[in-house]
């Protein structure tokens, strides 16, 4: 009988206890979560503007982020790649 009591998970590279830690704290800060549901709206919005198969595989991307104060008007949001989005320079901030 192998024990999973502190295996780490093989996609996350975290054990189980360090999940359920995080979910119980930062996840559940209220500016995190509200932050979250301005991303997940913004995806919203620009399927309703441009369609599903518009946006199918890429990310809907806020050109001022929402952690800086970043809105979810219209003129504020684009969709882009994955990579593109997720891999930002730094040093163009």
């Amino acid at each position: 009988m192998s024990r999973e009591y502190g295996k780490r998970d093989p996609s996350s590279h975290r054990t189980p206890e360090q999940i359920k830690k995080m979910d119980r704290g930062y996840n559940h800060r209220p500016d995190i979560i509200k932050d979250r549901s301005q991303r997940n709206q913004a995806r919203s919005i620009v399927r309703k503007d441009l369609g599903e198969a518009a946006i199918r595989g890429k990310d809907v991307d806020h050109k001022r982020m929402v952690k800086d104060g970043g809105s979810n008007a219209r003129s504020n949001l684009r969709v882009r790649s994955e990579h593109a989005n997720r891999g930002w320079n730094r040093k163009k901030r």
